[in-house]
């Protein structure tokens, strides 16, 4: 299993690793690369199974994260290491953050779910079966691009890549994705660890942040008002202004509203 990656800006600059969420690839970040290439060595990774990585073995949440610790170590140089994840990808970070706990300087984790579903777990296969003939209809699949926020513009790389990915791989994704808590090791992350949620997200991934803020005194949260699953394509601007003012030590934008362990 490798990854593939895509290196944009300075390569003396600080080191910002994008790592993205289920079902799509590299390209969810292109406006945060757009914007911090100016002054940022931006890396942006495809994860096993997705983008131009499909025919990589199958997927595991610990394996990627090995994988991208020995990339940002081939690569970091002794600069300032940022890795920003979306979902899956945050996952991802926080396996990568137990593994390597001193590695990684500022961590942003977007729409993160650590809290496993045995039921649902159990229904994966038999619901993946049912609906994998359907991602091969465009109508299908912009409903789901939907409610990622895909754009008109990025819907037809994401169409193709839905319809590269087998039910098997799908399944063993989601499997992955829905087994994920938190991992040992995580408590010891030093990094500067932010993470954010929207409002409009499922329970699990507001209940998964409460239970994050108790496991690590490195963490802050914010909440996102009137977003769902997707804050870096549904408002990139908000996305790029939160990642520089973290990694800058500054004020978080007034849209994002603190969150604690108890609400």
């Amino acid at each position: 299993m490798g990854l593939f990656y895509k290196e944009y800006g300075d390569s003396s600059a600080p080191l910002i690793v994008f790592l993205h969420g289920g079902g799509v690839s590299s390209w969810m970040w292109e406006n945060q690369v757009k914007y911090f290439e100016q002054n940022y060595h931006c890396v942006t990774v495809d994860l096993p199974k997705h983008g131009k990585n499909e025919s990589s073995g199958e997927f595991s949440i610990r394996e990627t994260a090995i994988l991208c610790v020995e990339l940002i170590e081939k690569i970091a140089n002794d600069r300032k290491i940022v890795v920003i994840g979306f979902s899956l990808g945050s996952q991802v970070l926080m396996q990568m953050m137990s593994i390597r706990p001193q590695l990684i300087d500022y961590g942003i984790i977007n729409s993160v779910a650590v809290r496993p579903s045995k039921w649902m777990k159990s229904s994966i296969a038999p619901m993946v079966k049912m609906s994998m003939p359907l991602t091969k209809y465009k109508w299908f699949a912009k409903l789901q691009a939907k409610e990622l926020y895909i754009t008109d513009e990025q819907f037809p790389l994401y169409f193709d890549e839905t319809k590269q990915i087998s039910s098997n791989s799908l399944i063993n994704i989601l499997k992955e994705n829905m087994s994920f808590s938190v991992p040992e090791g995580f408590s010891k992350a030093n990094g500067k660890i932010l993470l954010t949620v929207g409002e409009k997200e499922k329970g699990i991934m507001k209940k998964s942040v409460k239970d994050i803020l108790t496991m690590n005194k490195n963490c802050v949260a914010v909440k996102i008002p009137d977003i769902g699953h997707g804050l870096p394509m549904s408002k990139p601007k908000l996305m790029n202004e939160i990642i520089e003012n973290w990694i800058n030590n500054l004020p978080l934008p007034d849209d994002c509203v603190p969150m604690d362990a108890e609400g």
